[in-house]
């Protein structure tokens, strides 16, 4: 299957991957964040476009879920600041390690790279802050809520 480059990058940046995998880390645990995170990277590029990055990407949005997993066990309220700062901490560290992957993959310079992905970064950055704090926020409420039988957990 072939989708256009141009077209691939705008699907990809406004997407549901990195919210999926922290809820997944969030209220399963680092490892279950992982698993999803790194299998939505996999079976993704299996539909489109499968190269040697796909691994190391996978591995990139599994930190995700491990972060989220980490986050979990240290804070006592989750609410629309620690999901805000967690959209943004983490679609810097995606963004940027994933630029890096890539200007090692293809020998180009790491900080031309990291330029001509601002675009991406700056969508990823919106896309992310924007479900991260409505969508991740009310699905991790709803599980957690629903999982404890009632007994709401700590997330305002």
């Amino acid at each position: 299957m072939f989708v256009p480059p141009l077209l691939y990058g705008w699907l990809i940046a406004v997407g549901l991957t990195e919210t999926l995998t922290f809820i997944s880390g969030f209220t399963l645990g680092p490892v279950a964040g992982f698993v999803t995170g790194a299998l939505i990277i996999v079976i993704s590029d299996i539909a489109t476009i499968p190269g040697p990055w796909t691994p190391l990407i996978a591995i990139i949005i599994g930190i995700i879920g491990v972060f989220a997993g980490i986050t979990r066990k240290l804070i006592q309220q989750l609410d629309f600041r620690i999901m805000a700062l967690s959209s943004i901490l983490l679609t810097l560290m995606s963004e940027t390690l994933q630029n890096v992957t890539s200007a090692l993959l293809f020998n180009t310079p790491i900080i031309a790279t990291i330029g001509f992905g601002m675009p991406t970064l700056v969508v990823a950055l919106a896309n992310n802050f924007i479900l991260f704090t409505t969508v991740g926020l009310r699905v991790i409420k709803m599980i957690l809520g629903s999982a404890s039988n009632g007994n709401d957990y700590a997330a305002k």
